[in-house]
């Protein structure tokens, strides 16, 4: 697919790769040079978590989380009944990895710690040496070779014993995730100053508790999310306060929460569809924490409590904060991490039972079919759409700090990957034009991913890296794509350009 590119829209239309090429080169000739440089002190990495890349499910004491259980499961969904019990075998193979970052020239790396490799049985009375020191070594070679670690605490692989207790429906996992962090804090905080508490917990919510999708398939729509949300919002606050009031003022770091918002358009122009989706979808997890007001949209409170009390419902299926959570879980963010891929057009009615998110908003969202796809099933290329989430964010809760903690695109695996570097390279550009032309508060941006990995219940079946992992290989070779030299280009001028001198 091609892109027809003019100062306001973009406009897609089927072409040849060729046409594509020249447009977006004569597109660069004709812009300010200054306008595609990267502003001072602009970062850029790449990501990846730990169940898609570690593999070593069960060595050195490491525990059962719920993706170990889940993959392993008879009735497995994941594409191929694939597991990540060798995945990229990163455990092993980290120092390749970092020798392929410091080669690209990546100025951080976010990757995140398995909870059960730090904490076999998922709690704080018992604390693996081997874990902790894994991950002092996995820290120190990164910062070897001059490389920001970005941590995440938690990437949806929480304890298998603790989802037997109710996993994130169990208001005591606030209580055991936070036992966790602690221990992060203290045995590798020294070593990092950049955390995130959370990744998406919106996706982990909808489609590991409100359906059967992601792990751990609890799949009670309607109910399990919203507790499971509520619930992670109050993990998310506790850490943050108790990194804040304990560690702060020895390790001097940031700390904020990653919420993934892909941008909603209304197929009807001035329906507020717009606005709603964006509330019940980025809002849900963004509102209590960066709106002045907190708590969640009153939208989102509005439709649910409604369509509840039809259902039969004495109360809310969405539970309720009382003040001193609202004034507690209010401001714990440092910085937005953001994590953006796609777009969707919407209109009125339901109609869609795999995407449980929407039924209280009463929508289904589709995608424009001239839109160019990526391998995953729910990812269209709108590179429009990242500018406008950015605008939006700044518009609802102020011109903080935004971290793009993962943007990114999936193909077969090829190594010739111009569809990835044309993706980068669009999205980058409506970045730019939210820095320069909205004002927007942008400073990193994050590939995802920089190697091949185990892509969730899609297994092996779609690639997103820069990195080319041979899964048929038992050493796991590694081999950079076209796009990894392109990243290092860009990352040499730090200036955007589809192709480099």
């Amino acid at each position: 697919m091609t892109v027809f590119w003019n100062r306001k829209n973009i406009k897609y239309i089927s072409f040849s790769h060729l046409i594509i090429t020249f447009l977006l080169i004569s597109e660069i000739k004709c812009c300010d040079e200054e306008y595609l440089k990267f502003p001072k002190g602009f970062q850029i990495g790449a990501a990846t978590s730990a169940y898609q890349i570690e593999g070593a499910w069960n060595i050195n004491g490491k525990g059962e989380n719920i993706w170990d259980s889940f993959s392993h499961s008879s009735s497995s969904l994941v594409n191929n009944k694939s597991t990540g019990d060798i995945a990229s075998d990163s455990y092993h193979l980290y120092k390749e990895d970092f020798k392929l970052l410091k080669d690209i020239g990546f100025d951080f790396y976010r990757f995140s710690i398995s909870w059960t490799r730090i904490l076999p049985n998922g709690f704080a009375n018992n604390i693996s040496k081997e874990g902790i020191k894994y991950y002092n070594d996995l820290l120190d070679e990164l910062h070897s070779k001059g490389i920001k670690p970005y941590v995440t605490l938690y990437h949806w692989d929480h304890p298998q014993v603790l989802e037997k207790l109710g996993g994130w429906t169990n208001e005591l996992m606030v209580k055991w995730f936070t036992d966790y962090a602690r221990v992060v804090f203290r045995e590798l905080g020294p070593k990092i100053k950049v955390f995130i508490t959370l990744n998406e917990p919106h996706s982990l919510c909808n489609y590991g508790y409100g359906t059967s999708y992601l792990a751990p398939g609890m799949n009670l729509p309607g109910v399990a999310n919203y507790i499971c949300g509520h619930n992670m919002l109050k993990a998310h606050a506790k850490v943050y306060h108790l990194y804040k009031e304990e560690f702060y003022n020895e390790q001097n770091g940031i700390i904020g929460i990653a919420n993934v918002c892909n941008s909603f358009f209304a197929k009807n122009e001035n329906d507020i569809l717009q606005d709603e989706a964006f509330q019940l979808s980025c809002g849900w997890f963004s509102h209590p924490i960066f709106s002045k007001e907190g708590d969640y949209p009153q939208v989102m409170k509005k439709l649910v409590k409604e369509n509840s009390i039809l259902e039969g419902w004495t109360n809310s299926r969405l539970p309720t904060f009382n003040k001193k959570w609202i004034d507690y879980i209010r401001g714990t963010a440092d910085f937005y991490a953001l994590n953006h891929y796609t777009s969707r057009i919407g209109e009125r009615g339901f109609n869609d039972e795999r995407n449980v998110e929407w039924y209280d908003l009463n929508a289904t969202f589709t995608m424009d079919p001239k839109w160019p796809r990526g391998k995953s099933f729910w990812l269209a290329v709108v590179p429009e759409g990242l500018r406008y989430i950015l605008k939006k964010l700044k518009s609802e809760y102020g011109n903080m700090p935004i971290y793009i903690t993962e943007n990114g695109y999936s193909d077969e695996g090829e190594l010739k990957d111009t569809k990835r570097v044309e993706y980068h390279f669009l999205y980058l550009k409506e970045m730019l034009k939210a820095i320069f032309e909205d004002g927007c508060n942008v400073q990193a941006y994050t590939a995802w991913s920089l190697i091949d990995n185990f892509e969730w219940t899609s297994g092996y079946s779609e690639h997103f890296g820069l990195i080319k992992v041979d899964f048929n290989d038992s050493l796991r070779r590694r081999t950079p794509k076209y796009s990894a030299t392109w990243f290092k280009n860009l990352i040499k001028f730090r200036q955007l350009s589809l192709k480099y001198n």
